[in-house]
């Protein structure tokens, strides 16, 4: 399919149509609804199939499976510097704030808006294909694929380092290896729960000043907010991250920057490309004002 939404109704959504509900919430034109209409499984309600003319009930839950050629991409002309570019891949530097994909209500400004100018100038209009997805607030590499038969082989090969400054002490290097799924209640939320899916995450401590430690975090598997939830989990919360539990008064955003990614150039014997990605401004003042900018440079 495509992207997915999920959408939670309220008391003020009661009594409501599904299609007038989706129009509001999910920006849906009518052309979009009749398209989604004669999609078997694309709207559904409460995990079930539903028409658009069904009445809404509060508390329930709207999903929408959109397909790729029903969201259009809009061109946007910002400047995202390119890392590395081949004829099969290219590497982004993204910048905090910016999300990697468009959503239905933000349909504009994203990494893909502007890989389809890129695309526009060249007179393509080839998909994008983003092998690594870092949250919106997460700085840093972002590796794509130029085409659909590079894409598998650069997601067997592609290994992402990050660099975050997490609350509190640590030392050595270890492995945290605990369940994660979505915490219940939440769309964006996730926790480690026992009914999650394996997740583990290398951890590495460069340096630490008693309040905070810089480290080294490899994910070793692809959950939504990995490294977030597991540092959260054994009481490490990365600074600036407010949704599990990290502090806004170093940062204003969560510490996290994917600092190295390494991976297989498609069809060229394996042959590896490592890149890197400088740490962001913000990051660095960070590191300043706690005195560990030195083992930064040390840690590189």
């Amino acid at each position: 399919m495509g992207m997915k939404y999920e959408f939670k109704t309220a008391l003020a959504d009661e009594g409501a149509r599904l299609s007038g509900f989706l129009r509001k919430k999910a920006g849906l034109s009518l052309a979009h609804l009749r398209s989604l209409k004669h999609i078997e499984g694309a709207i559904k309600v409460d995990g079930l199939p539903a028409h658009t003319n069904l009445i809404l009930r509060a508390g329930q839950t709207v999903s929408l499976e959109c397909p790729e050629k029903l969201i259009a991409l809009i061109p946007c002309f910002l400047e995202v510097p390119v890392l590395y570019e081949s004829a099969e891949v290219i590497v982004y530097d993204k910048p905090a704030g910016m999300a990697v994909h468009p959503t239905l209500n933000h349909p504009e400004g994203t990494l893909a808006n502007v890989y389809a100018a890129r695309e526009h100038i060249m007179g393509k209009a080839g998909p994008f294909r983003p092998i690594n997805r870092l949250d919106k607030n997460t700085s840093g590499a972002v590796l794509a694929a130029k085409s659909r038969l590079a894409a598998p082989l650069l997601a067997k090969t592609a290994k992402k380092l990050y660099l975050t400054l997490a609350e509190g002490e640590l030392s050595g290097e270890f492995v945290i290896e605990a369940p994660i799924g979505r915490e219940e209640g939440s769309i964006i939320r996730r926790c480690v729960s026992e009914g999650g899916k394996p997740s583990a995450t290398r951890v590495r401590a460069l340096a630490s000043c008693g309040s905070h430690s810089l480290i080294e975090a490899e994910t070793l598997t692809g959950r939504t907010h990995q490294i977030r939830v597991h540092l959260a989990h054994i009481g490490r919360p990365l600074a600036g991250d407010t949704l599990y539990g990290g502090s806004s008064a170093l940062i204003g955003r969560q510490a996290l920057h994917c600092a190295r990614i390494e991976f297989g150039e498609p069809f060229k014997g394996g042959k590896l490309t490592l890149i890197r990605s400088a740490l962001p401004e913000d990051m660095l003042s960070a590191l300043r004002k706690l005195g560990l900018e030195e083992a930064l440079i040390r840690g590189e």
